[in-house]
């Protein structure tokens, strides 16, 4: 079972480091419509359209990676002193009320968002000339899909928690940067800081 969790977990994050190189590609083509715009003179209508598309792309697919890495907000002033079952015992609850049922809906209605909009060969209509959106549609039942997928992975987890009392693994990738781990992998003390403090700060005369 552990090994179809993690597997889960690798695709929701490869599916959300592959998406993620679309900020590098969003940065470029800001970049270069700013340039465009106000150094040649030659802006582009359909510029902003694709600009959100991009965007909004992103922002989707990387709904199931954050929750892969337990990254989304939740109120840890107080989870956090829960013991893990309690805290199973939470999630899970929370994952049947509103998380499937509002994921089945995104999904269930992306679906017929996008095909609608393939049926009619859709454009924007911000400009005149508006670039094709339905391959943008495409984007809300796939990302749903996924999303779904990892959430029926999280549900498994928390039964897996009531059941033994801990949390099961679940796979890494970049993580917050720990200071007093990062001081002592490079040996460095507090005391040591200060000293260094002592030549770098200027006393005011």
């Amino acid at each position: 079972m552990q090994k179809v969790l993690l597997a889960v977990d690798r695709l929701s994050t490869w599916v959300g480091q592959m998406f993620a190189w679309l900020i590098v590609a969003l940065t470029l083509f800001v970049s270069w419509e700013v340039f465009s715009r106000y150094v040649l003179g030659t802006p582009h209508a359909w510029a902003f359209d694709a600009m959100t598309m991009m965007y909004g792309t992103m922002f989707m697919m990387a709904g199931a990676y954050t929750l892969s890495k337990n990254g989304h907000v939740r109120g840890d002033v107080l989870y956090g002193f829960f013991q893990p079952r309690t805290q199973a015992a939470i999630d899970l609850t929370l994952y049947i009320v509103f998380f499937i049922p509002g994921v089945v809906a995104l999904a269930w209605a992306g679906y017929t968002y996008a095909a609608e909009s393939w049926a009619i060969n859709e454009h924007s209509n911000i400009t005149a000339d508006g670039p094709p959106i339905y391959p943008f549609k495409t984007v809300i039942p796939i990302a749903g899909a996924i999303l779904l997928l990892q959430g029926l992975v999280e549900i498994v987890r928390c039964v897996i928690c009531l059941q033994q009392g801990q949390w099961p693994s679940r796979e890494q990738d970049v993580e917050e940067v720990d200071v007093d781990q990062l001081k002592q992998m490079v040996h460095v003390k507090d005391e040591d800081i200060a000293k260094l403090d002592r030549y770098l700060v200027q006393p005011k005369p």
